[in-house]
């Protein structure tokens, strides 16, 4: 495999039998600032990881509190790579995509 440097253009080729790919890092969630809770990572905060100034931030309006995958914005949920805390994988991301789809069912009937 060769793989090149793009901070100094030189490039480097090595055997290799194996690859793990990690994708998701990174988030690409500039454009949520002012809009969610964001750590200082840039990864979405959601539920219980929520703090007390990001909910005055967002003026969080309802006497509970958000839901698990909640963010400050009653009814805007977050899962997978892009949360705050998450574990960066799919099974992971998959599962708190099913969990959520029932707590939207819950926000929609309050």
């Amino acid at each position: 495999m060769t793989w090149r440097n793009a901070a100094d253009d030189t490039e480097a080729t090595h055997d290799i039998g194996h690859v793990f790919l990690m994708t998701g890092a990174v988030p690409n969630t500039r454009w949520l600032q002012g809009c969610v809770p964001l750590d200082d990572r840039g990864f979405v905060r959601v539920g219980s990881d929520l703090r007390p100034e990001d909910l005055s931030a967002t003026r969080w309006p309802l006497p509970r509190a958000p839901y698990l995958m909640e963010t400050g914005v009653p009814g805007i949920f977050a899962v997978g790579d892009v949360r705050s805390g998450s574990v960066k994988r799919v099974a992971s991301a998959v599962g708190e995509g099913s969990i959520s789809v029932q707590l939207v069912h819950r926000v929609l009937q309050e």
